[in-house]
């Protein structure tokens, strides 16, 4: 029988969580008592009533050690009291952090344990083995779709504790079936909950594609998987048949890669790379776009594509991961076969040449599209039934 009200943990080593996760928790907080756990102590932009909880702080060795004295001491047992200061004197750093980790749960005593990355496992690995909490793992992009299948030891590793889960969420149906070549957790729940938006926070605004110049927006770490170099081969296209446009990749400056594939390609006055903004300056700089690019070779569901979507901006995304799931090709938006320079280019320039009813029908059909399937409040209550199904499963 699963209580009214949870204790949940969400556990993805840091208090910087994803957005999905920022969004899950505003709306959990306000029936059930959520709890953040990370081996950090700064905290930027704090929910109120998540109780954030450090684990011993990474980046400096003496808040780690202050942070775990004070633990041992509130337990009142000498035993764990001695474990520390032995652990501290012989700088086990890895051993009191699992110390504190330990000490926590055991506080918390929560009803489910929601880990964020494949990574964050091994600290689970006690648990899992001894099946103390209910454990779910979220399964996203490069962490299942790409890692495992090219790091054997990764894969086999996965496939040692994957069945020793809960229960697993997935971003996507395409991620789903990918994470089933891994493993399925001894629950055999493997439930798929979309991202979601509260759409009071994005305003349509209809494209500018007709005003000026074409404006093209991606954004995204500059990580090989989101198949930058092919988008600025596609520019190329472009530039050489004299379209009038400007590119920007909003967090890749810096990138050797990038920044040399611009000048080798003569694009320095098309491309510009902008370091990673805010959010909110994120948003205002897809606003400003005639179109979102998503080139990436592997993805769930991009979130920030889900997110142009809302604002209203078209958007052309490379056939990756889960995004079928989000655009069927010209009714949402567009999409193109991945690692292709010349398919970029030309729906690119096939939507310059839309009509302008066109593009604001396919505007309009992506604007509804995300309301009905990446709604905010869909999305918590869905992973508030996987919470509640995991720990129904765990009573039995």
């Amino acid at each position: 029988m699963c209580k009214s009200k949870l204790h949940i943990v969400i556990f993805d080593g840091t208090f910087q969580t994803t957005a999905f996760i920022r969004r899950l928790v505003l709306g959990l907080q306000k029936e059930h008592q959520v709890y953040v756990l990370g081996f950090n102590e700064k905290l930027k932009d704090p929910i109120p009533h998540v109780k954030y909880i450090s684990l011993g702080d990474n980046s400096s060795k003496l808040k780690l050690i202050l942070t775990s004295i004070q633990l041992a001491l509130k337990t009142l047992n000498i035993s764990i009291i001695l474990n520390t200061l032995t652990r501290i004197l012989s700088g086990r750093r890895r051993k009191l952090q699992e110390q504190n980790l330990q000490l926590q749960l055991k506080k918390i005593n929560p009803d489910v344990i929601h880990a964020q990355w494949n990574s964050v496992l091994p600290w689970l690995e006690p648990y899992l083995m001894h099946k103390t909490y209910p454990i779910i793992l979220s399964q996203r992009g490069f962490h299942t779709n790409v890692r495992p299948f090219i790091n054997l030891d990764n894969k086999n590793y996965l496939q040692q504790w994957y069945p020793k889960l809960s229960g697993i969420h997935s971003v996507s149906k395409a991620i789903s079936k990918k994470g089933k070549k891994i493993e399925v957790p001894r629950s055999h729940i493997n439930q798929v909950v979309y991202t979601g938006l509260d759409f009071s926070k994005f305003p349509w605004v209809q494209s500018s594609k007709k005003v000026g110049k074409l404006r093209i927006i991606s954004v995204g770490r500059p990580h090989w998987i989101k198949g930058y170099p092919y988008a600025l081969e596609a520019m190329k296209i472009l530039a050489e048949e004299q379209l009038d446009f400007e590119y920007i990749i909003v967090g890749a400056l810096g990138d050797e890669e990038l920044t040399y594939l611009i000048q080798e390609f003569n694009l320095q006055n098309k491309v510009k790379l902008t370091p990673k903004l805010e959010q909110e300056e994120v948003f205002n700089r897809i606003k400003n776009a005639s179109l979102f690019l998503l080139p990436s070779l592997e993805e769930g569901i991009a979130n920030v594509a889900v997110e142009a979507m809302a604002l209203g901006i078209p958007v052309i995304s490379t056939n990756c991961g889960g995004m079928k799931e989000l655009i069927t090709d010209g009714q949402e938006g567009f999409i193109c076969p991945t690692r292709d320079k010349v398919a970029l280019a030309s729906a690119i320039k096939n939507f310059i040449y839309l009509d302008a009813a066109i593009v604001e029908e396919i505007e309009l059909a992506a604007r509804a599209k995300v309301e009905n399937q990446f709604n905010e409040q869909h999305m918590i209550l869905k992973m508030l039934n996987l919470y509640k199904e995991v720990v129904q499963f765990n009573y039995r």
